[in-house]
């Protein structure tokens, strides 16, 4: 089994599936969590790639929120589209690594992204609220790579 296979399990994989849907309960804001085992390019030019390639750039509001895991390299990454960034204080991103980061360094990997799903739902909420006629724009599931 590789590493990529290894890092959750299907039971924590559908707890990070919950907690996207419970964090875009309240806003119009689209978060999505991609793993792969590792990047041959520096990992914030990879999250790009994925950001792109998955087409969270084509959100409505550009409100879509990325967390790149790269499991063998040990990093990840979370990148937000250009409607995000306009808006959001300068410790918006630091706070949702943060909370990713401590958890990752005890090895509670699941719990890592559920706290940073959900700490990026509740700061997207104040600047994209959920609106009567919004509409799940993107996948909750995980992808792979």
């Amino acid at each position: 089994m590789s590493k990529i296979e290894d890092f959750l399990t299907k039971e924590e994989e559908q707890d990070i599936i919950n907690a996207i849907r419970i964090a875009e309960k309240n806003t119009s804001g689209e978060i999505r969590v991609h793993l792969e085992k590792t990047s041959k390019i520096a990992p914030f030019d990879r999250a790009i790639e994925v950001f792109n390639y998955l087409e969270m750039n084509n959100t409505e509001l550009k409100n879509g929120v990325l967390i790149y895991v790269a499991v063998e390299d040990k990093t990840f990454v979370i990148y937000g589209d250009k409607g995000i960034n306009d808006v959001v204080g300068d410790t918006f991103w630091d706070d949702t690594k943060n909370s990713i980061q401590a958890q990752f360094k005890k090895g509670l990997f699941k719990q890592g992204l559920v706290d940073g799903i959900l700490k990026a739902g509740k700061e997207l909420q104040t600047f994209f609220p959920w609106q009567h006629n919004d509409r799940n724009e993107l996948s909750d599931e995980i992808s792979k790579g």
